[in-house]
Formats: C-alpha cells, structure tokens, sequence
C-alpha cells in the first residue's frame, strides 16, 4: 500500500524490537534453525492449575459474553482487595479497571492525557513500548539517563531538573524491565519529596513485574510510600508475568476516578471490555492461594545465578546481579571493536546481538532498543536444559572473536 495512505502519527512509530526479534525467530525455527530465545519477555511457566480450570469452567458455564467495559464486578472486587491486601491501597469501585493487558491500561492513560507539547518523563533504559506510546498521544518524551553505578535507578535531583512546566507524567516501572533493577523505600521517598512540589504531574507506576522480588530486595510501590500522591498515581499491574498469564490479556490500574473513567470511555470505543474468560481466570488469581510464587522465585534465581556465571566467563560482557524481573542487563562495550571469523568488525549492540543470533543461533536483545547503548538484555525465564545450551553456545560464539 502506498505511503500516502498512512498517516503521520504511524510514521511516528517504529515497530517493538521485542516483537521484531520473536517474529525472526519464529522465521528461522520454520526454516529448520535450533534458535534458543532469550529475547522475550515471558515465564516459561505454565498457568498454574486453578486458574486455567477458572478459565475452563467460565466457558462450560457460558461465562462468553459481553461485559462491563472495565470489569465485572467480580474482578473489580479482586483487584480493589487485592490492592488492598499487598500493597496497602484502598480504592472504589469507579478507582480501578481491567483490560486487555497492563499494555493497553498504559495506552489509554496517555492518549486521554497527553497532547501536543506535553512532556512525559522516561528514565532510561525503559521499556521499548513508552516513548512509542507518548508519540502516538501527540507528546514528547523526555528520556533521563540512570547509571549503572547507581543501579540504574532515576535519582532525585535528575527528577527534579527534568521536570518543566509542560511535564505531564513520569513513568516509573520498578522491578524494571530490561535492567531488574527494584526501587526501595529509601528511594522512593527521594522522588516522591520532588513530586509533591510539582503538582502538574502524574505518576504512572508500572508494577507489573511486582512478583519477581528477590531477597533482600522488596517490593514496594510508590502509592504506599506517599499516600499525598494517591490522586495524581495511576498504578498498574497484571497477570502477564507474575501468573504467567501472557496469553490471557488481562492487566488492571488503579487511580484516581476521573482519569478511570477517561481511560474506560477510551476502552469503550476501542477494545471494550477484556475478555470474559480471562477476567473470570483473574479473579481466581488474585484471589486464591499464590504460594506457588516462592516456587518459581527459586527456580528463577537458580538461573539468574546461571546466567550471570556465563557472563562471568566472557571477556569483553560484564553485568550486575539484578533483584528483580527475569532478564540481566549486560554491558558489552568490551566486544566493540572486535572481529567475527568471517572478518565483521562489531561496532555496536545491535552487531553483537545480530552476531549472536547468526552465530551461536541464541536470540537476546539490544540495549539501544531500551535506550542504553552498548548493553544487551538477556531473557532467563526459559528451560534450565536450554538455557545451558543458550551459555554454551554464548561462551563459544564469543571465544570465536578476535
């Protein structure tokens, strides 16, 4: 189709490189190539049992139709007590809202907010999809860079000398995707002490990788450290990564009522209400017993560990543990400069990552995708016997470098 029929807001937007590189992996799996993918974002747990017959029973029981657009009652009623129960947030029914994953929430609230020349605050390395998102509302983002010497977490005075009067939001994501890195009290309260002397902005709080703590890190959410700011936060969480739900589109927020309901006339015209066999799973998930939880936690730190010995072993990549999420941010400057045997000289992430997949077949992503140049993220959420096989071939491809 001809360029002239698209309009400009597209041309704003480039597709999600997390997307791209599943897309090219599936590609090379159908050709044949034993690809191990360390590229995407998802548990490779399955749903666990009492959910996915909560699932099962919805459709037996004809639990197919059409509902609220912002949830049935049922599931707003576990979202609000379980806000309530482990984070400390009391909300109404009219504060929160279910759709079709955290993702969608997160559109929402910056299409009804954000308009030509407003700012929207990212610290980076983010996730790939917020500046996407602000451009397609119209806004601009005003990305600040976080260190890796301060654990990749956005510091108070940064906050504060990125804020103008045109700042609309700060997007905050703790535990963070790609870096892992998890905001403690202490922190929190820093950013939260500049944020209640600028009044003009809101606060989005994406929580979704809430679940995947590891000690002596702990979870905490910045609603719960300055109840003041409770009327300018948006909080959002899901099922995607905690329930190891991806493929049940189902995330939820809470805030403020008038931002709710903006968010829900939005939904109303585009996707309306989630879908009624995933809200019904929902409820059981929030509900229920989620002891599983510690379960996946060992398995998962077991391979954090794993991974970051591979990386132990590569001249040239470095990383630091990272608490939280299931990904290690990598640096990998120190393979700039080197040559393939085929004679390629690596002058970037994104020629590391491209050598990566040609040579050892293992998939990860570019950190100039997340707004950090010269690192990688590595995805660990993957089968112990694969993930051995994904280091080897790492630790092989790499010694190949000169």
């Amino acid at each position: 189709m001809s360029a002239e029929f698209i309009a400009p807001r597209l041309r704003r937007v480039r597709p999600s490189p997390t997307a791209v590189i599943s897309d090219r992996v599936r590609a090379l799996s159908a050709a044949g190539v034993d690809v191990i993918n360390l590229g995407e974002g998802e548990l490779d747990f399955d749903t666990p049992d009492h959910i996915k017959q909560a699932g099962i029973d919805a459709i037996v029981q004809g639990d197919t139709k059409y509902t609220a657009v912002a949830g049935t009652a049922a599931l707003k009623k576990a979202i609000i007590n379980k806000f309530a129960r482990e984070n400390q947030l009391n909300y109404q029914e009219d504060e929160v809202i279910a759709g079709s994953g955290a993702k969608q929430l997160i559109f929402n609230a910056l299409l009804a907010t954000v308009s030509a020349g407003k700012e929207v605050i990212i610290p980076a390395p983010y996730w790939v999809s917020y500046p996407d998102m602000v451009s397609l509302a119209d806004g601009e983002s005003r990305i600040v860079p976080c260190e890796e010497q301060d654990g990749w977490k956005l510091q108070a005075a940064d906050l504060a000398a990125a804020i103008t009067e045109d700042t609309r939001w700060l997007i905050l994501n703790s535990p963070n995707n790609p870096t892992g890195a998890v905001y403690n009290h202490q922190e929190l309260r820093a950013l939260a002490d500049v944020l209640l002397a600028a009044p003009q902005v809101l606060i989005m709080a994406d929580d979704i990788y809430e679940h995947i703590c590891h000690p002596p890190a702990q979870f905490v959410t910045l609603a719960q450290v300055e109840p003041r700011l409770l009327d300018r936060i948006l909080t959002v969480n899901g099922v995607s990564k905690g329930y190891s739900m991806t493929g049940w589109r189902l995330g939820y927020a809470g805030g403020p009522a008038w931002l709710i309901a903006a968010m829900q006339i939005l939904q109303s015209q585009s996707t309306s209400n989630p879908s009624s066999i995933s809200q019904a799973a929902t409820v059981v998930a929030l509900q229920q017993d989620n002891s599983f939880l510690a379960d996946w936690r060992h398995i998962l730190d077991k391979r954090r560990q794993k991974m970051m010995a591979c990386i132990a072993q590569i001249d040239g990549l470095s990383a630091d543990l990272p608490p939280g999420a299931f990904y290690v941010f990598a640096n990998c400057a120190g393979m700039m400069g080197k040559t393939t045997p085929q004679g390629v000289t690596l002058n970037s992430d994104v020629d590391f990552v491209e050598y990566l997949l040609d040579a050892a077949h293992v998939a990860t992503l570019h950190g100039s995708a997340f707004g950090a140049a010269s690192y990688l993220r590595i995805a660990y959420a993957i089968d112990d016997q694969r993930l051995d096989d994904a280091c080897e071939r790492i630790v092989r491809a790499c010694a190949a470098l000169a």
